[in-house]
């Protein structure tokens, strides 16, 4: 009997309202129980239209174990297909991204599909008549998931039953809209390559990071003290250069991180700084509120360009920065390995220096080899070690929890509090307890 897939109880007891049991973090069984379910279920990141700008332009990527590939069709909308033929399996796009023309081709066999999906053609096919082809899932084509296109950010459910994703995302979808209110000329596009990183963890320990503005004290105390060090020893202090701004903000003290403000949602969806981040205090670039207001008006510009959370959480893979403008990707690959990517974002008939904030920012903090990621990838990796001793197998999330905080969805809390977290575990267990998910058909 397996221990955790036969007994909804045995998952159940790993959560308590202020704990999390360690298996959750180091069990085999319950990754792929989360593979099956949790992220079967619930609504993942796929990619940016704008990665497959022209009809037949493609994007690869592998989501819950499931290779994806998303694709610009003929009638010019976006659809999300499993990239695996549907004669042996073979992966049909390998590379990253590309244009596979009008068709799509299987390198193996050569069967043949529209960009939607459906078989076209394959060789030798009067040799299938009479055999039950036409009756099995082959002749169907490529498996098309159930997919949704918001402003060009592109979500994917691999499950056949499960809410939409505009029921689901909930007021997420204004984080969304922030992002491209936030371009002049109302559009958004992917800018630079992907910052992508393998970090030896489990994905749950790099999401709970994310809704961690307390860590940051201790864990990049020497980054800070290095900006702070360089800053002081400049005598001309008129002119802040874009990585000591950027990297002062990391040494916020604990009494502006509780007048941050933190929300939680529901499907754990989650924003963190409410009223305030390490992003706040960005210095201002000339013209670009003045041409936000030309587009929205005054008022609404001012509100846009107000709400700069430090993260908010699409929950379960992805993480979102209004200012400056990015997105990270949370793939868990096994257990104790889970793939990061960080992209950044354009805004259109935005000022360049606005942009250049942002890509400076996503390799000062995300890539592999920054200080920030140094130190947050050694945390990691330590305590998903560790986490395997005994005897003491609970995790504690007790920081400010009461048994009635969740009973006003729109009260803002402590950012000190760990609520972020325990909202992201009542939400898992609530993904687990379903029935395994068979596969999507559109």
């Amino acid at each position: 009997m397996s221990k955790y897939r036969d007994d909804a109880t045995a998952l159940t007891n790993l959560v308590r309202p202020d704990q999390v049991h360690a298996d959750l973090y180091t069990d085999p069984e319950i990754f792929e129980l989360e593979q099956e379910r949790l992220f079967a279920r619930t609504w993942q990141y796929v990619g940016h239209a704008s990665q497959v700008p022209k009809i037949g332009d493609f994007y690869t990527t592998d989501v819950a174990g499931q290779p994806l590939v998303m694709i610009r069709q003929a009638d010019d909308s976006v659809c999300v297909l499993v990239n695996r033929c549907a004669h042996k399996g073979m992966t049909l796009l390998s590379a990253r991204c590309g244009n596979t023309g009008k068709v799509v081709r299987c390198p193996y066999h050569a069967w043949t599909y529209r960009l939607d999906g459906a078989l076209i053609s394959m060789p030798l096919r009067a040799e299938y008549e009479y055999t039950g082809f036409a009756r099995c899932e082959a002749s169907k084509g490529l498996t098309r998931l159930a997919s949704a296109d918001h402003k060009g950010f592109v979500f994917a459910r691999t499950a056949a039953n499960g809410p939409s994703f505009e029921t689901y995302a909930g007021d997420m979808l204004q984080v969304l809209d922030n992002l491209v209110d936030r371009a002049p000329g109302g559009e958004v596009e992917v800018s630079g390559g992907c910052i992508r990183s393998v970090i030896r963890c489990n994905w749950k320990m790099y999401l709970e990071n994310v809704n961690d503005a307390v860590h940051a004290i201790a864990t990049h105390e020497s980054v800070v003290a290095t900006a702070s060090d360089l800053w002081d020893a400049q005598g001309d202090h008129n002119d802040m250069p874009i990585a000591v701004e950027q990297l002062l903000p990391f040494g916020i003290k604990l009494d502006l991180v509780r007048g941050m403000g933190v929300r939680v949602l529901p499907n754990g969806h989650s924003i963190l700084g409410t009223k305030a981040s390490l992003h706040s205090g960005y210095a201002a670039l000339g013209g670009y509120e003045e041409a936000l207001a030309v587009l929205h008006g005054a008022d609404k510009a001012h509100r846009i360009l107000s709400f700069a959370p430090q993260n908010a959480i699409v929950f379960p893979s992805l993480a979102l920065k209004c200012s400056p403008q990015l997105l990270r990707v949370v793939r868990p690959v096994a257990v104790d390995c889970t793939i990061v990517e960080a992209w950044a974002l354009s805004l259109k008939n935005a000022p360049e220096e606005l942009l250049k904030r942002t890509l400076h920012y996503n390799r000062l903090v995300y890539s592999p080899m920054s200080p920030v990621a140094h130190d947050d990838i050694h945390v990691f990796e330590s305590m998903q070690r560790s986490l395997r001793g005994r005897p003491n197998r609970w995790v504690s999330l007790h920081r400010l929890h009461e048994p009635t905080e969740y009973a006003d969805a729109d009260t803002d809390h402590s950012a000190t509090s760990e609520i972020l977290m325990r909202n992201q575990f009542r939400a898992w267990l609530r993904g687990m307890a379903e029935t395994e998910a068979e596969p999507a058909f559109v």
